[in-house]
């Protein structure tokens, strides 16, 4: 049997426009499932253990921010966690694609959830012969929005065959919290694009220059063109 694996998260909601939530944005991470990460989330698992941080499950926005679990964590604790993800991410043989709605244009959450269906919609059927080259598909996802899981299930289900959706709990798997990671560094590309990178975002990332060899490189290579 041959198995792909897409785990995907979002970030933004699906409300009216506003300045600090000016983008919706839904990131799919895809992984062949005949080449192993095993030993790779292994060796990541031992790093974090090294800083403390046993069984730890990253959440890069909140620990971008500061916020929840990291509010009392220093910058170089961080700031480790964070290169640790992006080394694991280096090794791994992963691709990913995101794909986003500037929330400024839209009339309303039935525009915004229209929108995206038919953005993934397109690529799926762009795709579509490397798709049907897999026995099953299995779709990774928390069911965090209604309107993602509903827009998920409708075009999956629409154009392939052998779909399994599957509830995942972050904690569970280390290529979820890759698509965090990876739908929380393409909020940051779009926010450099229109120069609005936060002051948080500067102390912990560095500048414009570190931020694009650093991060975005890493991400680009990654990602199906």
């Amino acid at each position: 049997m041959k198995e792909l694996s897409i785990f995907i998260d979002e970030s933004g909601d699906f409300g009216e426009y506003s300045y600090h939530s000016p983008y919706y944005i839904i990131t799919m991470v895809f992984h062949d499932q005949d080449v192993s990460v095993e030993s790779d989330i292994i060796h990541l698992n031992n790093a974090l253990a090294e800083i403390g941080l046993k069984n730890h499950c990253v959440h890069s926005g909140p620990l971008i921010r500061r916020e929840e679990e990291y509010r009392n964590m220093d910058i170089k604790t961080r700031q480790a966690i964070l290169n640790k993800m992006i080394a694991f991410v280096r090794r791994i043989d992963i691709q990913y694609k995101s794909f986003y709605i500037e929330k400024k244009h839209i009339e309303s959450r039935v525009e915004v959830a229209g929108k995206l269906a038919k953005k993934i919609g397109n690529f799926i059927r762009e795709n579509y012969e490397k798709f049907t080259t897999y026995d099953v598909i299995k779709v990774y996802y928390d069911n965090g929005q209604v309107e993602v899981s509903k827009i998920l299930s409708s075009v999956f289900n629409a154009l392939l065959q052998n779909v399994e959706f599957k509830r995942v709990m972050p904690s569970e798997y280390k290529l979820f919290q890759v698509a965090d990671l990876f739908c929380t560094l393409e909020l940051l590309k779009l926010k450099l694009e229109a120069s609005e990178i936060s002051q948080s975002e500067k102390i912990i990332l560095g500048n414009e220059k570190n931020i694009k060899k650093n991060y975005l490189k890493v991400l680009n290579k990654k990602e199906i063109n």
